[in-house]
């Protein structure tokens, strides 16, 4: 089999959220001797991107998203480890995480790897994260793009004060901040300062994309 179609049926697989056939044909994929960031360029990537866009037009609704990111992921993982030790070229860096008194995660973990296949690398730091913890993460990382989800109308506020808190440590200007969820708009973004928003996954990486110009 070719090697154009072994990666059209990695995209078909996760367009149809196929985690299991998707490792089998990413493993068959490198045994043909597809170099990994094809593998993920070409085929992850062009898979989770037609699920996106039937995501936005309405054809996909949520369990399809969520089983395309499944199906997508256990190609990742079979990939992981043929990459140690190869330097990847990312579009930028992001900082995800949940604010503190939030523990929804699905919608976050759906936009990291969307993000990740695409081209960013990601620190994920999780749900519940106390702002404090947001700085220390930006120190530490040094992030272009700091994603802020909340889900909670009772959280929300928190996505305000880790703004806030960076502007307070001079950090500010030295990073984008994307806000997300549920109970957010474009209008509360340019409430509190946020230089982007997504109203979804689908949409998620190409507002990181313009934020750094990519």
């Amino acid at each position: 089999m070719a090697n154009d179609e072994i990666l059209q049926k990695i995209i078909e697989g996760v367009r149809e959220g196929d985690a299991a056939q998707v490792p089998e044909w990413t493993k068959k994929a490198i045994a043909a001797g597809i170099e990994p960031l094809v593998v993920i360029n070409e085929g992850l990537t062009k898979g989770i991107q037609a699920v996106g866009a039937l995501f936005a037009n309405g054809t996909y609704f949520l369990p399809d998203l969520l089983l395309g990111a499944k199906a997508m992921d256990a190609g990742i993982k079979v990939i992981e480890p043929l990459m140690a030790g190869q330097k990847r070229e990312f579009l930028g860096r992001v900082l995800m995480g949940t604010v503190e008194g939030d523990l929804h995660e699905i919608g976050k973990n759906i936009v990291i790897m969307m993000l990740k296949t695409a081209g960013f690398e990601v620190r994920d730091i999780g749900i519940d994260v106390p702002a404090k913890k947001f700085i220390e993460q930006t120190l530490e990382f040094k992030p272009d793009i700091i994603g802020i989800s909340a889900l909670l109308t009772t959280t929300v506020g928190r996505q305000k004060e880790i703004i806030e808190l960076l502007q307070e440590e001079g950090l500010r200007d030295k990073v984008k901040v994307m806000i997300g969820g549920a109970p957010i708009n474009q209008n509360w973004a340019d409430t509190i300062g946020a230089d982007g928003y997504a109203e979804d996954a689908s949409v998620a990486v190409e507002v990181a994309k313009r934020l750094l110009g990519a």
